[in-house]
């Protein structure tokens, strides 16, 4: 079933991660278009799961397009094979135009996205580094709101980009023409490090949010003690090991490129978290139970 009329409609969505960061916004927004969307998660109805293809199939079935989200990172082993069964498929089933979530400089979603490219129907890259939300719904959260972040990130600055335009990419790319064939790279307009994020959150919130270096071997030790499982514990080590080497550093034109409009400002999204309350003082000890990396 999708959200909204026949799963049969010539315009109806497949959105995978659906009840990720972005995957909730762009199903949110195709939603409030009047779009068919399709929920792909494993709580769907028909469930997709990543790890049991036999519920591709179904969740294929009648789709016009699809947002594909590959969980929980491009960089995981199995994701290329994944991806050019997966692509395989959506072409078999008719699938006309995919939209694609990738990873802005990382080798392993590079290959990714060549198999989407190779795979038929049309494409459109949306290649992201770190989310602005990765601080207020992601795994730095509930740590966050005890009032510090522990992270091995030092000074190496990052434009983090905000998960509503990414949103609103994606959606231009899956319900209008002259996006097919076209790579966004989306960021914020400036890049920040992360202490200084933490600090403009803080000041946004009126708290006091502080934000401590470490080493990556003092943070795996960390996350093991906290009982993260292994693999997670793999990816977020690649993710602050590799990618935060400066090679995201410098803001992109992504944005502006796809929808006429420069990105929302890392400010804009402390203002949208204080209004929020996620980290008054109240909210702390709440868990948020989402990735980093979504």
């Amino acid at each position: 079933m999708t959200d909204k009329d026949s799963p049969s409609s010539t315009n109806a969505v497949l959105v995978l991660g659906a009840n990720g960061k972005t995957g909730s916004r762009v199903r949110t927004r195709l939603t409030a278009l009047g779009v068919p969307v399709r929920a792909g998660s494993r709580h769907g109805e028909p469930p997709f799961d990543w790890n049991d293809r036999g519920t591709w199939a179904a969740a294929l079935d009648g789709m016009h397009a699809v947002y594909l989200a590959y969980a929980p990172d491009l960089a995981m082993p199995g994701a290329t094979a994944a991806l050019e069964t997966f692509t395989a498929r959506a072409a078999a089933a008719g699938v006309r135009r995919v939209v694609m979530l990738s990873g802005r400089a990382e080798p392993e979603a590079l290959e990714c996205e060549e198999i989407v490219r190779d795979s038929g129907p049309e494409w459109t890259i949306a290649r992201c580094a770190f989310f602005a939300q990765n601080f207020s719904e992601g795994i730095f959260a509930g740590e966050l709101r005890t009032g510090t972040l522990t992270l091995p990130a030092g000074p190496v600055p990052e434009p983090f980009v905000h998960a509503d335009d990414i949103a609103d990419v994606a959606v231009a790319a899956l319900t209008a023409d002259g996006h097919d064939g076209q790579v966004y790279e989306l960021t914020g307009p400036r890049a920040l490090s992360f202490a200084e994020a933490v600090a403009e959150l803080g000041a946004a919130c009126g708290r006091e949010l502080s934000f401590t270096s470490v080493s990556r071997l003092e943070y795996i030790a960390a996350l093991s003690m906290r009982g993260v499982p292994g693999a997670e514990i793999s990816l977020l080590d690649y993710l602050f090991g590799v990618l935060l080497d400066g090679r995201n550093s410098r803001p992109a034109d992504g944005v502006r490129r796809a929808l006429g409009r420069e990105p929302r400002d890392f400010a804009e999204y402390a203002r949208d978290v204080a209004v929020s309350g996620v980290f008054s003082v109240t909210a702390r000890g709440k868990s948020v139970g989402a990735r980093a990396y979504n």
